[in-house]
Parts: C-alpha cells; sequence; structure tokens
C-alpha cells in the first residue's frame, strides 16, 4: 500500500508538472494563433478609424472591454498551460516591437502602419467634414480644446487628430499663455524704455534750467 501511495503520488506530482510546462497543442499553432489575432485586431482598429483612440464612450468602453474575451479563446486555444501563456505573451511583445520599429523606419512606414493627421479645427474654425469623417462631434472636439488650454474655438489657428489620437492644438498668438521667459523680456523691455524716457525728461528739466540761469544773448544775467 505504502508503495501504490510513492506511485500515485508521482503520477500527481508528474501531472500536475506536465499541466502547467507541457504544451497541449504545438508551439507553432500557439504562434500561429497570437500572430492571427494581434494582425486581425491591428487591421480592425485601423479601419475603426482614429476616433476609437482618441474618445471613448460608453458603447466604446463596453466593446472595449469584452474584446479580450471575445479573443482569448482564439488566441490560447485549448492550451492552458503556463509555457503556453508565456509563449504567447514573448509572441505578442516581441512582434508589437518589431512592428513599431518598422513603422519609424520612414515616412512612408509610418503613414501606412499609423495613418496621417487630421485636420480638426483651421484658423477658428470646425472642419465639419474632418470631423464628421473621424466619427467625433463638435462638442467632442471643443472639450478636447479646452482640455488643451483653448477657451474657445476662435481661440485655435489649427487641431489637429494624430495617428496614436491625441489631439495636438496651436493657439492663435493672441491667445497663448505667456512663459516665464517672455514675461521677463517684456519686463525687462518696459523697463529699458521707462530708463530711456526718464533720462530724457532729465535732460529737458537739465536743459530749462540752464536756459532759466543764461541771459537771452546767452551771458549770465
Amino acid at each position: 500500500m505504502f508503495t501504490h501511495a510513492i506511485s500515485a503520488s508521482a503520477v500527481a506530482g508528474t501531472s500536475i508538472w506536465q499541466s502547467m510546462f507541457g504544451f497541449e497543442i504545438p508551439a507553432t499553432e500557439k504562434i500561429v494563433r497570437t500572430l492571427g489575432v494581434y494582425l486581425g485586431l491591428a487591421i480592425i482598429m485601423r479601419l475603426a478609424g482614429k476616433r476609437q483612440l482618441a474618445q471613448l464612450n460608453s458603447f466604446d468602453l463596453i466593446v472595449m472591454l469584452l474584446l479580450s474575451n471575445v479573443v482569448q479563446n482564439a488566441v490560447i486555444g485549448p492550451d492552458n498551460s503556463l509555457t503556453g501563456g508565456l509563449l504567447g505573451a514573448v509572441v505578442l511583445v516581441g512582434f508589437n516591437a518589431a512592428l513599431e520599429r518598422i513603422s519609424t523606419s520612414s515616412k512612408r512606414a509610418t503613414r501606412i502602419f499609423e495613418g496621417t493627421p487630421t485636420t480638426l479645427v483651421s484658423d477658428g474654425r470646425i472642419v465639419e467634414k474632418q470631423v464628421r469623417r473621424t466619427g467625433l462631434r463638435d462638442p467632442e472636439v471643443v472639450s478636447a480644446l479646452r482640455h488643451q488650454g483653448a477657451s474657445a474655438v476662435r481661440d485655435v489657428r489649427k487641431a489637429m487628430l494624430e495617428p496614436g489620437g491625441s489631439i495636438s492644438v496651436e493657439l492663435n498668438r493672441e491667445a497663448e499663455n505667456a512663459t516665464y521667459g517672455e514675461l521677463r523680456q517684456a519686463v525687462l523691455d518696459l523697463q529699458r524704455h521707462l530708463d530711456e524716457r526718464l533720462s530724457v525728461l532729465e535732460l529737458s528739466v537739465l536743459e530749462r534750467r540752464d536756459g532759466g540761469a543764461l541771459g537771452g544773448d546767452g551771458v549770465p544775467g
């Protein structure tokens, strides 16, 4: 009985190690599944447009939360092993890093993989056609502009929806907040101007004083 217990324990231990570290599907299939799901999601997000990354409403949030569960089985298949999960993680991280390097290798590659910026506001006016094409609404654009420091659309010279989903804003000169350096330079310029004016006034006062002390022919009285 003792021998039987030891044998059963050894079998159980072997079964645990096998379930944790043994592949339940071929490693090649795991890699293909992972890459297939990654590329599929990348294409879907690319076709969905930059709006999905820029602003998430409640419906978008529900989709994002359910998306991982929807594709989970497609990635892992019947394999629940620790080794299989780690292999999938390595493939995802490595493939993503490789694509990022490729996408930043040239302007053409960046345009293909990430797309191009979209002009949302130009010279203080919302470009309605572009906003509609990205799937955004005017209130969402206005809200994003306010977060970037613009009090109104008319204060914006240009606003772009970047490929990564962020919105970059270029304010009109009059609407820009002054930096510490600009304020310091303005104070120095004002101080120099006042010094010059004060010097002119002092010189004028001295000339008048000297003119009063001299006679009409320039000889002291």
